[in-house]
């Protein structure tokens, strides 16, 4: 099982003078929209607490992650380990991902402990479904995001499974 949330950072928080319907990609995935998120996969508890992670570009990497560890042509009964890391923008931390079979095993470099199990086709959906809610929440917070380019392209991309 997986879960995933998020927090906003009060103490980072946006410009006030953001254009959100052209801001670019960068800004989208680096600057604005910092927090915390809450990671929660097999029991075990991978959450951040700094609060300045990106959160967007957090959920968007995790999308890209699901679909770079389906890349073998054998899909869940390639025995060839798949691996991918995501990494934090200030920080030397990384959340490591590697798949063999059906099963994505999760390690996180500020938790000591085994690494979190979860079947890849819920990491997969779940992952497409947070950034679809991160995505609403935003756009109902600031609605000239819905007018960005970058968040159509971000949003027909990764649709709810």
């Amino acid at each position: 099982m997986i879960d995933l949330g998020y927090s906003l950072s009060p103490r980072f928080p946006d410009p006030p003078q953001t254009d959100y319907r052209s801001a670019d990609i960068r800004a989208l995935r680096r600057d604005l929209f910092c927090g915390d998120v809450h990671l929660e996969a097999d029991g075990q508890d991978l959450s951040t607490a700094w609060g300045w992670v990106p959160v967007l570009d957090f959920a968007w990497a995790l999308c890209d992650i699901a679909e770079q560890l389906d890349r073998d042509p054998a899909g869940s009964r390639a025995s060839t380990v798949q691996t991918a890391e995501l990494d934090f923008t200030d920080s030397a931390d990384l959340l490591h991902f590697a798949r063999r079979f059906g099963w994505v095993e999760i390690r996180a470099d500020w938790i000591d402990g085994p690494p979190a199990a979860v079947r890849h086709a819920e990491l997969r959906r779940e992952a497409r479904d947070f950034l679809q809610d991160v995505l609403a929440d935003l756009v109902d917070m600031h609605p000239d995001l819905a007018g960005n380019p970058a968040v159509w392209t971000l949003q027909s991309r990764f649709p709810r499974i």
